[in-house]
Order: structure tokens, then sequence, then C-alpha cells
């Protein structure tokens, strides 16, 4: 009898618990139909926001908004809307480490094996002028600017690696010197490493003209400047796709069909979603940060390992990242994730070198997605009667971001 009574009774919790789970599932599925049902707009959602716009553009990182700050200021009375599919930049612009630099010496000669001398110091100089637009449009004390200068480091069995640099560095700071109007751009800096405390390391070069940003007051007041002028900044508004009718075009986002006269698509390394026949790869960066480590008597940004790995400080905290050379094809990607290879390499490399016996915890993880190609150089073009792109920053869209934002928009109007 007590056996027939415990049956019935898990009879019943079974019954109920799959009850239970069945309601949830349908309520799930409601909520998810639901979602992925067109958008109903009410009449104000589109006479505000979607009525007669002038120029779409696809993307809030730094690049998008740098164009629709251009455009705006250029023409005042044109309607210009910025749509975002996440509730923040869904890239690298407000996810990246904050470096106002432009090139290492040894990054440069990588770049000089894929690309001529004359596109990557035309490169070097854009994004230079870049970072110099982003400070006078944005102001130094509001992006936190730090002159602190950028440091390569070489160890050991970089030796050879180190002597070849420091046989160009002439060439270096002639050929750059010249575009940029200084001297003595690149100086070596041994006499720093002690105190600096790395471990095994044997040289540093250093750039002078580097420095640190906030990235997120950096974003925040870009973001602010360009609602002040009158953008919408639409988020949560993912771009499926396109379609132009002679003089019409036709973005459909979730349901949403969005008319507009003209579409900038300044998604990066998310470009080939919308755009599959651009040289334009993602490529994704793992980051991380400690907590606040006592006595961290050091400033500055440094690059490793001809740029694959990168640190600074944050005040007391070290900001590490790089190591996607570790594995090409994994970091190859648009999701975003963390991977235990380069992890455990970025830890390592952190209680190894940059911080040697100190007490240093991690605070944060994250990762980024960069857009690539063949090339470091630029995609700014029209690819369509109008339909124009600005992408593939190269891992440096600090620096660029303005400058080719405001080359977007000049090839829009020109």
């Amino acid at each position: 009898m007590p056996s027939t009574r415990l049956n019935n009774l898990a009879f019943l919790i079974f019954n109920s618990t799959f009850i239970s789970i069945r309601i949830i599932a349908i309520r799930k599925s409601q909520f998810e139909n639901s979602y992925l049902c067109p958008m109903q707009l009410s009449y104000w959602e589109y006479d505000r926001y979607f009525k007669h716009i002038d120029v779409a553009i696809v993307g809030s990182g730094i690049v998008g908004l740098s164009a629709a700050f251009y455009l705006k200021k250029k023409f005042p009375k044109k309607k210009i809307v910025v749509l975002e599919r996440s509730f923040l930049p869904y890239g690298a612009s407000t996810r990246n480490a904050g470096f106002a630099c432009f090139g290492s010496i040894t990054e440069l000669q990588d770049d000089l094996t894929i690309m001529s001398e004359d596109e990557v110091f035309t490169l070097v100089e854009k994004r230079y002028k870049g970072l110099q637009r982003l400070r006078h449009h944005l102001g130094d004390k509001n992006i936190r600017y730090i002159p602190c200068g950028g440091y390569e480091l070489f160890t050991q069995q970089d030796k050879a690696v180190y002597q070849k640099a420091i046989e160009e560095q002439h060439y270096f700071n002639t050929t750059i010197g010249k575009l940029l109007g200084k001297k003595d751009i690149y100086t070596n800096e041994d006499k720093h490493i002690k105190k600096f405390g790395f471990r095994n390391i044997e040289h540093l070069i250093k750039n002078r003209l580097e420095g640190q940003i906030d990235t997120g007051r950096m974003m925040d007041t870009l973001s602010e400047k360009v609602r002040h002028l009158g953008v919408n900044i639409l988020t949560g508004i993912p771009v499926d796709r396109f379609e132009a009718s002679g003089d019409s075009l036709t973005i459909f986002a979730n349901g949403v069909e969005i008319k507009t006269k003209q579409l900038l698509i300044c998604t990066n390394g998310f470009a080939k979603n919308l755009l599959p026949e651009l040289d334009v790869a993602p490529a994704r960066a793992q980051v991380l940060v400690t907590k606040p480590i006592e006595n961290l008597n050091w400033e500055g940004t440094f690059h490793y390992d001809r740029g694959y790995y990168y640190f600074r400080n944050i005040g007391n905290r070290i900001l590490l990242g790089g190591g996607r050379n570790l594995d090409f094809k994994t970091e190859h990607t648009t999701e975003f994730g963390l991977t235990t290879l380069v992890q455990e390499r970025l830890k390592e490399l952190l209680h190894e070198t940059i911080a040697p016996g100190k007490n240093v915890e991690i605070e944060r993880q994250w990762s980024g997605i960069m857009g690539l190609g063949s090339s470091k150089k630029t995609i700014v073009q029209q690819v369509d009667k109008n339909v124009f792109c600005a992408v593939r920053m190269g891992g440096m869209g600090v620096a660029l971001g303005m400058m080719i934002g405001e080359e977007a928009a000049g090839i829009i109007y020109n």
C-alpha cells in the first residue's frame, strides 16, 4: 500500500512538473514568436524616426558616428539616422584597449611585407592625423588623453628582430618625421627597463607620440556630440539586408522596412554580412584587466611580438590583450568569447613578464571583433548607386575612426 501511494505521488509530481515545463515552453515559444514577428511601428515612431531619411548609417562605432558627425555638420538640414544592432556598438569601438597609437617599428616592418611603402606611410599619416582630429573634436580632457608614449618590448629571443629594428630606426624616423613634421619619433629607452620592473626584457624602443585614452568616455563624448547635432542613434535594430530599386533603398531590419536615399555601411569586422564581396574578415581580440595593484610604478602603452600582444596601465590596473596569432583560424570569427589557449598565455605573460612577483588578480575578461583583410589599407568606397562603405580598420579604429568617417562623408555628397 505505501509503495502504491509513493507511485501515485511520483506520478502526480512527474505530471505537474511536465505540465509546468510545457507551459513555460509554450510561453517561451509565444514570446520568441512575437519577438520574431515584424515590428509594428506606431504613427509616432515612423514619423519621428523613419520618415524621409536622407542617409542611413549602419553601425554606431567610431567610424559610423564620425561619418554622421561630418555629414550633419556639412548638411544640417538632412536627416541622418544611425542604426545599431546592439544596445552598445557591436564590434570593437567600446571594447578596444584605448591605445592612441599609429605603429611600432616591427609592426610597420611587417606591414611593408604586404604593402608598398607609399601605402604603409600614407596609412601612418592617416592614423596620426586621425588621432589629432579625435583630440580636437572631443577634447583631451573628455577622452582622458595621456601623452605617455608607446613602448615596444624585446626579449633575448628577439635579438635579431631588435637588431633589424635598430638598423631601420633612422629610416622610420626620417620617413615618418617628414610626413608628420616631427623629429626623433622612435628612441631607444633601455634605461627604463629596471624602473618598469619587467622580467626577461632586454630592450625598449619608444614612440614618443603615442598615448592612452579612455575608450568609454571617448565613445560617450562622440555620441553626445552627434546627438546634439540632431542625429538619431537607434539601437536594437539589426540590419539583415538591403535592396535597391532605382533611386530608392530599402533596409530590412527585424521585419521593419526602412526607406533611405543613401546608405553607408560601417560595420567593420561584420561587413561581409551585408557586403559579402568585400575583402574584409573578422578577427577576434581577447582582453583582460586586473584588479588594482599596489606599487604599480609605470605608465604607458606597450607592444610586444610585432603588436600581437599589447598592454597598458589604467591607473593602477593592468590591461592586457592579444594572442590571436596563437590560433588564427579560431580567432577568425564574429563570435564573441574567450579561449583557454589565449587566456592562459595572457596570464603567463602577465605574471612572468609584466608584473613578476606582484599579487595580481584578474577582474574582468572580454573580447572584441576587428576588421582585417589581405591589406591594412582601409576600404572607403561606393559599392552601388546609393550604397557606400567605410570598413577594414586593421585594428587601428581609434586612430583612423574620425579620419575615415570624414572621408566616407565626403564621398556620399561629393
